[in-house]
């Protein structure tokens, strides 16, 4: 029998000891290699989707691509354990355009020349200004965007939004300022553009025309500013309508569609276009990029909007837009303006814009024409409901010339709600409601579609997505509807079995022509 000395027993056990230690040396060094790898693809997504395509770099004033801020801060990155948007900082502008402005094409020609132009020299005092903030790179809207490019102009507007929000600081120049008192006739505070550039950013910093920081916080956007006894945020609520609370904490998305477009409505752009354009951001939806579609442009903005389902986008008056299909949609922001302040509700509204016009469920009432004439022999249409008679619309409120005595007229509701008790649906409706003046255009009665015969009193119809009615809508957005003997805050129901009222009532999707 073989038997071996303590020698070699003891170089099998070393030899062993050494195999086990190098599996596990080479599966922690796998295990550290995943994770690194996942962290550089982790910050590689973020470098090249979520920051400008192009930037000033500051340490020698060179338009710099993604690629090389990604090689620039990668192995600091690596270094930390903060997330890429800690790490990659930069400093963006926010200004009115004037005279001299610095392009892409033009930059490196502006650099090398003796005589500086008023816009260049702003470029540079802006760069001077974020190195303050200990920030390596900087973005300006004139020359970091190739314009001559289709596909990086239209990336460059869809994504400008988010990059003023993931910027480490907004450095806003206001050329026509030089006190706080000036802020509200200064023209940064009229312009379209420059809305998203305020409620956009998480800091913001304020200079004068002489680049003078306007108050002493290091971010004016900081809650604390008024404690300290600076009144930036309340001169710029003042200034442009916006409640502080959006200034220092907005949250972009398709709700309060109506507050929002108020605070639009006051501001002006230079391309019909961009006043849309412009909006994408505060309301977190996309939108193709095409001008020379004017007006269009804020119709396609609208039905983006819709698609949330937030029933405030209905909450306009005045003047439709003429070039779209449903007059459900509103000519511009102006037409959320002096509005009624309806309640319509805080669920969510079925929309969908079709080549037919806008489909939505409403509860509608049928309404009679009623025609008189006065002692100057002038004719006076009222509309009539027969289920609430105490409902009565004239012309003049209708805003638009009522057609012949052949033609339906209808209110849809808006903001109602369906309840069940276990055993049967009731309509909720406030005493106070919201609803479309609706009208067919063709010269029948078509009884059949909106008054089924075999209907006495109330008509329910539970699938609003199997029953589509066409109407037109009368000229002018949402009507305010009161129900007679039904306080505006109080709740009133109604039941299949509610027949007294000699007429019927449908709940039907909707076509808003």
């Amino acid at each position: 029998m073989y038997k071996c000395g303590p020698d070699r027993v003891y170089r099998d056990v070393l030899q062993r000891y050494l195999i086990v230690t190098f599996i596990d040396a080479h599966a922690s060094l796998t295990v550290m290699d995943r994770s690194t790898k996942d962290r550089l693809d982790e910050f590689d997504q973020y470098v090249m989707n979520h920051i400008p395509i192009r930037l000033i770099r500051l340490s020698d004033m060179t338009l710099v691509s993604r690629e090389d801020v990604r090689e620039h801060f990668r192995a600091r990155f690596l270094q930390s354990y903060h997330p890429p948007s800690k790490t990659v900082k930069y400093a963006t502008l926010s200004h009115r355009w004037g005279k001299g402005e610095p392009s892409y094409d033009t930059f490196e020609e502006m650099k090398k020349s003796e005589l500086k132009t008023p816009g260049f020299e702003k470029l540079m005092n802006f760069c001077e200004k974020a190195r303050e903030y200990d920030v390596e790179f900087a973005w300006s809207d004139t020359c970091c965007i190739d314009k001559s490019s289709s596909a990086e102009l239209d990336e460059s507007i869809r994504s400008m939004f988010q990059w003023y929000r993931k910027s480490e600081i907004c450095i806003a120049h206001l050329a026509q300022s030089k006190t706080m008192d000036d802020i509200p006739r200064d023209e940064w505070t009229e312009r379209g553009w420059t809305l998203q550039e305020l409620l956009a950013p998480i800091r913001i910093k304020f200079f004068n025309q002489h680049w003078i920081p306007m108050a002493r916080n290091p971010n004016d956007k900081h809650p604390d500013t008024e404690r300290s006894g600076c009144i930036m945020l309340s001169t710029l609520e003042s200034a442009t309508g916006i409640p502080r609370r959006d200034i220092c904490d907005f949250a972009p998305a398709a709700f309060w569609v109506n507050e929002r477009m108020q605070w639009a409505a006051r501001r002006k752009t230079t391309r019909v276009e961009d006043m849309a354009y412009s909006l994408m951001g505060i309301f977190n939806v996309s939108l193709q990029i095409a001008y020379g579609e004017g007006e269009r442009a804020f119709g396609r903005l609208i039905e983006a909007v819709m698609q949330d389902g937030d029933p405030s986008v209905l909450n306009w008056t005045g003047q439709a837009a003429n070039y779209h299909n449903s007059r459900a949609v509103p000519r511009s922001p102006q037409c959320f303006v002096g509005g009624r302040g309806l309640d319509l509700g805080s669920g969510r509204l079925d929309m969908t814009m079709t080549s037919l016009g806008l489909r939505v469920p409403l509860v509608i009432l049928p309404l009679d024409r009623r025609s008189t004439r006065d002692n100057d022999n002038k004719m006076h249409v009222t509309l009539e409901c027969s289920l609430c008679p105490a409902i009565k619309i004239d012309s003049a409120s209708a805003n638009e010339i009522f057609s012949g005595p052949g033609t339906p007229y209808a209110i849809g509701i808006v903001n109602y709600s369906v309840i069940s008790d276990g055993t049967r649906e009731f309509l909720m409706i406030r005493g106070k409601s919201a609803g479309f003046l609706l009208f067919k255009p063709s010269p029948e009665r078509a009884s059949e579609a909106s008054r089924p015969v075999n209907c006495v009193g109330l008509q329910f119809v539970p699938s609003p997505e199997q029953v589509v009615f066409s109407w037109k809508a009368l000229n002018g957005g949402l009507a305010e509807v009161h129900f007679p003997n039904i306080l505006s805050d109080d709740i009133f129901y109604i039941s299949h079995d509610h027949h007294h009222l000699g007429d019927c009532m449908l709940v039907a999707s909707t076509l808003l022509a």
